[in-house]
């Protein structure tokens, strides 16, 4: 392997030739990477966030309908389009090689991350407009930085619009939503809701074409209400929930590893495990446009997170696991944010701002098991097992202040810089004072150069930090494989980013990015234990970098984009989490520089969209060179290539009505995604195959 310490010059492999040839501003194009305007897409210009020199992947919503599911399309795979983004298992996907790590907003608000499952917790139907930001980001992103969902509903001033649709198909798969937005004198409104229930709820464990088991029921509501108070200031209310629930699939012909001459075991195939998700959250929002110069925004929240994973009810998972949990991870927090900007003059405008939260968190561990001495040597037990309960709650406080300029100091210069510190003191206690700057070079209208520095502070989720004590299982059949029950550290992130844009002609743009990350404490996450539910821990260094190239392309009725990305990401030494690792790995680690389990090197995504005159035609890819494997993460998975597609129509003179016929898996490819080996890789997951949908789309 190469040492990473000798591949940090690829830090510097962002210059080629510039290409500096004025010209007007052409079109916009579909899903085009450029970079951030310092004004979101809001008529008022409030809420300014200074994003300068930050790399930017836009989706419209006219890009999410032209998808092959169009609005039914969920938001983790509709990001899977953009550059350096890589799918997992569960719904999980990474950005430029973290495990997750991403910080979600809604019209420039902070939505407080929730627990980790497997539904989503934002519905795509209610973005009007979204950007992945990625980077080097300013002083005003603090905590989750591996990127930036910012999504925004429609504006006030926008034309008011409804739409009812309704999904069949195979797989038992039935969709409705309903999407409503407009103005009422001064108050606007997004309302949106779907209900989805299929056979695909998760990743099938085993290769066949359907899982057992594996029924989903999910849920979806969101509302935003602004009102203007006068032409200054706007309140508004923003609230959502989302309500899954998913059925574990089975595997067949698993042999049991434990026996009792009081019940016998079940067959594998027929277990009854589920997992069931609440997601919450409530916003109130004073917008205040205090003079020309001066523009604050304050927001009050609140966000209410669990996962309940219930195991079987005949205790079926105790033959095969030697342990049945039912576990209950519930996370609640009551927050204040505030972002003010100030225009000093031409040169400058100043930001500052902060976040303060408090957070609640319980878990509620029930664990059937067998101690030891209850077996003989065959692993038959002739007593019941013994209930052991592990229930801790934690509370923990962040704060967040930071202080930003952005200083416009030549001509076609700017420069971004900043300072930020965070605190957070619960389970782990620490804190960072971060200093970020970018700079940003526009030598004519279709070329933008960036180059930009980031230290981040990290702290682990509180419901990813697994607090059983190890010593409550010793001696059963649920003990850990080593000691060590260590506090999950938070994560300090030396980060450089450059990149160019160019806009070719007005057909075509072109992007390269590329990115390098030195790390102390990396945070990972793995799957340790019978539950599904994810658990953090961290290495001691972490290296990760890589490099992305997208280009787009629209022209008449022809629209594409297509992203290739390459990337590394390894850590050495396991520093927190000991418990959860065999004894022999935890020395490899220590002695060796390992992948990640998400690290995946190449990766390749692209749509393409054809608007015809009876019909539009479109299609979407993806490839993945495949996730880490074995012993160690030292192995491969086989790569994977996947293709969707679909045909809509339009019927104008019957109340523009659109049905839509999508394929998922065109060529109904078997690909694994996990094979069940990897550091903290639980069961195989295969991708979903064939599946084929009938939309019906009805606008109002």
């Amino acid at each position: 392997m190469i040492k990473p310490i000798k591949l940090r010059a690829l830090a510097l492999l962002c210059f080629y030739p510039i290409l500096s040839f004025a010209e007007d501003n052409p079109p916009v194009v579909m899903m085009s990477p450029v970079i951030v305007d310092a004004t979101p897409p809001e008529s008022s210009g409030r809420n300014r966030v200074s994003q300068e020199g930050v790399s930017q992947y836009h989706f419209s919503d006219t890009d999410i309908q032209s998808l092959p599911q169009g609005d039914n399309t969920p938001l983790n795979e509709v990001l899977l389009q953009a550059p350096g983004v890589v799918q997992d298992g569960f719904g999980q996907i990474h950005v430029r090689g973290n495990h997750g790590n991403l910080q979600y907003r809604l019209n420039g608000i902070l939505i407080p991350s929730g627990l980790s499952g497997f539904g989503q917790i934002f519905d795509s139907r209610m973005i009007s407009s979204m950007n992945l930001l990625t980077g080097a980001l300013p002083a005003d992103y603090g905590y989750d930085t591996a990127g930036v969902v910012d999504m925004h509903t429609a504006g006030a001033k926008s034309d008011p619009y409804g739409e009812v649709s309704v999904s069949a198909g195979t797989r038992n798969y039935f969709q409705t939503g309903i999407v409503a937005n407009g103005s009422r004198g001064k108050l606007s409104y997004n309302l949106s809701a779907s209900w989805l229930t299929n056979e695909i709820g998760i990743n099938n464990p085993q290769a066949g074409l359907n899982a057992l088991h594996d029924r989903t029921q999910q849920g979806n509501g969101f509302g935003f209400l602004a009102y203007d108070v006068n032409a200054d200031e706007q309140i508004s209310v923003m609230f959502g929930q989302a309500n899954n629930a998913f059925q574990i699939p089975n595997r067949v012909g698993l042999t049991p590893l434990y026996n009792s001459t009081i019940t016998p075991a079940p067959p594998s195939s027929q277990l009854n495990d589920q997992q069931n998700e609440l997601n919450s959250f409530q916003v109130l929002t004073l917008k205040s446009h205090l003079s020309s110069s001066l523009d604050s925004q304050w927001s009050v929240y609140h966000r209410l997170s669990q996962i309940q994973y219930l195991p079987d009810g005949q205790l079926g998972d105790l033959f095969f696991t030697g342990v049945s949990s039912n576990i209950t991870r519930r996370n609640e927090a009551l927050g204040i944010e505030n972002d003010t900007h100030y225009v000093v003059n031409l040169q400058h405008t100043l930001s500052w701002g902060l976040m303060a939260q408090n957070e609640r968190f319980l878990t509620d561990n029930n664990s059937q098991v067998y101690y030891l001495n209850q077996l003989n040597a065959n692993n038959i037990a002739s007593t019941l097992p013994a209930n052991v309960v592990n229930n801790t709650n934690s509370n923990s406080r962040y704060l967040g202040v930071y202080v930003s300029d952005q200083w416009h100091f030549m001509p076609l210069w700017t420069m971004n810089y900043g300072l930020r510190f965070d605190q957070v003191a619960g389970i782990t206690n620490a804190n960072q004072l971060s200093p970020r700057v970018n700079f940003l070079y526009q030598p004519n209208q279709r070329t933008t150069w960036h180059v930009g520095y980031a230290n981040y502070f990290t702290p682990p989720a509180n419901e990813l930090i697994n607090t059983t004590t190890v010593t409550t299982y010793a001696n059963t059949t649920n003990a850990s494989p080593s000691g060590a029950n260590l506090t999950v550290q938070a994560e300090r992130t030396q980060y450089v980013d450059m990149g160019i844009d160019y806009r070719l002609n007005s057909d075509w743009n072109i992007n390269w990015d590329n990115y390098y990350s030195s790390v102390k404490s990396l945070q990972d996450e793995g799957q340790f234990g019978n539950a599904l539910i994810y658990s953090a821990f961290n290495y001691n260094l972490g290296v990760i970098y890589g490099s992305e190239w997208s280009a787009n392309y629209h022209h008449d009725r022809w629209s594409g984009n297509i992203n290739f990305s390459v990337n590394r990401a390894e850590a050495n030494g396991v520093q927190t989490g000991q418990y959860n690792f065999p004894q022999n790995e935890i020395n490899y680690i220590s002695q060796n520089w390992v992948y990640l389990d998400h690290d995946q090197r190449y990766t390749l995504s692209g749509s393409l969209l054809y608007r015809g005159q009876l019909a539009t035609y479109s299609l979407d890819g993806l490839f993945g060179s495949g996730l880490r494997s074995g012993f160690a993460n030292t192995q491969t998975l086989p790569a994977y290539a996947t293709l969707n597609g679909s045909i809509s129509h339009r019927f104008k003179s019957y109340h523009d009505v659109e049905t839509r016929l999508t394929v998922l898996n065109i060529f109904d490819r078997s690909y694994l995604l996990r094979d069940g080996t990897g550091i903290g890789v639980g069961a195989p997951q295969y991708g979903f195959r064939r599946t084929i949908l009938m939309t019906m789309s009805y606008p109002f």
